[in-house]
């Protein structure tokens, strides 16, 4: 208990973790997720040239570890004249990396939708961004819903990996307790709770999402 009582007295680095965790997760999320929405039509497209390198970006990236890609960004960019710093290497990574996830999520969706409303859409006279986003991601977002939600909560667990760039997020505020003070075990666990809690409340905030349009249909 003493070890616990350690990381309580150090529970300041830890919130300041946990909120730079969670900040670094919200912008990440945002960023793939509008990212992913413009790529994913691309993958579908008929121009094959278009379509190949959009299935090359996703196909890269979902064959790349996140933690190479991270060191990537934030050891070897420079050496081409592109620097970050920790904040910006990380959300950069974060955001790049899960872009190809997300796209490839809502290609997956939109491929078992029904064709009928898109050719009713079309029909009406709907083109373009109007089609996109008053006929096609509604239905999209609700049928890639739990899927985009595990993908919130990768992102959450690969934000861990960024402590090897010295980003202060949760993993690297554990990290520096049990250094100085020498409670690996208690740190660690706390750390791991910590992330728990947050994992949760991402599945809470989807289930909800999933009842709310359950009820609206």
């Amino acid at each position: 208990m003493q070890d616990f009582a350690i990381v309580w007295s150090e529970r300041s680095l830890l919130l300041s973790g946990l909120a730079n965790t969670v900040v670094l997760t919200v912008l990440a999320a945002v960023g793939a997720f509008a990212l992913g929405a413009f790529l994913c039509p691309l993958l579908t497209r008929q121009e094959r040239a278009v379509a190949w390198a959009a299935h090359a970006f996703v196909d890269g990236f979902r064959c790349t570890p996140f933690l190479l890609f991270a060191y990537l960004v934030y050891y070897g960019l420079p050496t081409v004249g592109i620097s970050f710093d920790s904040w910006g290497a990380g959300l950069f990574a974060l955001v790049l990396y899960h872009t190809a996830y997300v796209a490839e999520i809502l290609r997956g969706a939109w491929a078992a939708q029904p064709k009928a409303p898109l050719e009713a859409a079309h029909a009406f006279g709907f083109r373009g961004f109007g089609l996109w986003r008053r006929i096609v991601m509604p239905p999209l977002l609700l049928a890639a819903g739990p899927l985009l939600g595990n993908q919130v909560i990768q992102i959450v667990k690969d934000s861990a990996f960024l402590t090897v760039i010295a980003l202060p997020e949760l993993t690297h505020a554990a990290n520096s307790i049990q250094s100085r003070h020498y409670v690996p075990f208690a740190a660690l666990l706390t750390a791991l709770l910590l992330y728990w809690a947050l994992c949760l409340v991402v599945e809470a905030g989807v289930a909800a999402v999933g009842r709310m349009a359950e009820a609206r249909r």
